[in-house]
């Protein structure tokens, strides 16, 4: 009896060990909380721990990243989700979090692709649902609309005439939830549409098979050591957007830097593991993270929702948010806020802070 007692008062007297938690910016059933269910199930298999998923929702999924900042990031089991709408926002809006005051556990170097329905391109414009995660897309309408005209100019193309391309081709549709968007996509009532890789396979991918809808574009991949981009190997039936239709005599222009700068943020940090820097846990997170990545079952796992797409695990997801901060430049930046402001309708200001 005395020995028994002495084990529950040890049982007792020890701190529970807490579970490891992810934080996810929106709401169940979106593509990065999809990513962060898959991730979560096989990352825990090698951390020998728990993972807990609580979702923090508001406005554009921004209250999620500022509550991990000002609050969640101290404990040292938390662990921050981000998704291409926190990168898109941190660009050009007032938000409180800050790539840069984190480590990186490690990063996805995603895509996102764009299908249309079979008779988008047959006359009558683009109807796309808004979003401040859909700016990539938006700049790259503007673009694939100026084709013709930026193959057969004489003088390379200016800010007013990708403008004048997107608003005279493209209907932005506003103040649709993603589901409502995929039932109108699927309606035909939109008949183009985007998604990340996960999120492509389980809405898009059945249309597509069913010859309702045909991959359009999809924007290629940031590659940190050149920091150009380069064609996704998971598309083979489309092709880089960039390498597409960008005319070389305009990728001098501000208008493309807008368009990577974006496109970089946006799809580079979409699917992001974030933890404050000098956490306990960083090392023995990114180990996991890194025998995750190496395990063929954990791999086939991933790559069966997501795709073949590379992990950039610790100092190497640092460095690919540095690469990525590189390309914010004040022409860059202020091009982007403009069609934002003016074109898109979208609340954005030019950031100074972001250049100095």
């Amino acid at each position: 009896m005395r020995n028994f007692l002495v084990a529950l008062f040890l049982v007792l007297a020890t701190p529970a060990l807490a579970d490891f938690t992810m934080v996810v910016p929106q709401k169940p059933g979106g593509g990065t909380s999809v990513w962060t269910q898959i991730v979560a199930r096989e990352l825990e298999k090698k951390l020998g721990e728990n993972i807990v998923i609580r979702h923090i929702t508001g406005a554009r999924d921004i209250p999620g990243f500022n509550e991990f900042h000002n609050n969640l990031q101290h404990d040292d089991k938390t662990i921050m989700v981000s998704h291409g709408g926190n990168a898109i926002a941190f660009l050009q809006e007032k938000v409180e979090y800050d790539f840069r005051d984190y480590d990186s556990i490690g990063l996805m170097n995603l895509n996102i692709y764009t299908a249309i329905g079979n008779s988008g391109l047959m006359g009558g414009g683009i109807r796309f649902a808004a979003g401040s995660g859909m700016v990539p897309e938006a700049l790259a309408m503007a673009v694939y609309f100026c084709e013709d005209k930026a193959v057969n100019s004489q003088d390379p193309l200016v800010y007013a005439d990708y403008v004048k391309c997107f608003e005279e081709n493209v209907l932005w549709v506003k103040g649709m939830s993603g589901g409502e968007r995929r039932l109108a996509f699927r309606r035909g009532e939109l008949n183009a549409t985007r998604e990340n890789p996960a999120a492509f396979k389980k809405h898009v991918m059945p249309m597509i098979m069913n010859k309702k809808a045909v991959f359009w574009f999809d924007h290629g991949i940031l590659d940190t050591e050149t920091g150009k981009h380069i064609n996704d190997p998971n598309t083979s039936e489309t092709y880089s957007y960039v390498d597409g239709y960008f005319h070389p005599a305009n990728e001098a222009s501000d208008f493309y830097a807008a368009y990577k700068l974006a496109k970089s943020f946006r799809d580079g940090l979409q699917k992001a593991l974030w933890v404050r820097k000098g956490n306990p846990n960083t090392e023995r997170l990114r180990a996991a993270l890194r025998e995750m990545a190496n395990d063929p079952e954990s791999v086939k796992a991933i790559q069966a929702a997501v795709g073949n797409y590379e992990w950039k695990i610790g100092n190497e997801g640092n460095r690919h948010r540095d690469v990525i901060m590189s390309l914010v430049t004040e022409n860059a930046l202020k091009t982007l806020v403009k069609f934002n402001s003016e074109v898109l309708g979208l609340s954005s200001v030019y950031k100074k802070e972001l250049v100095e």
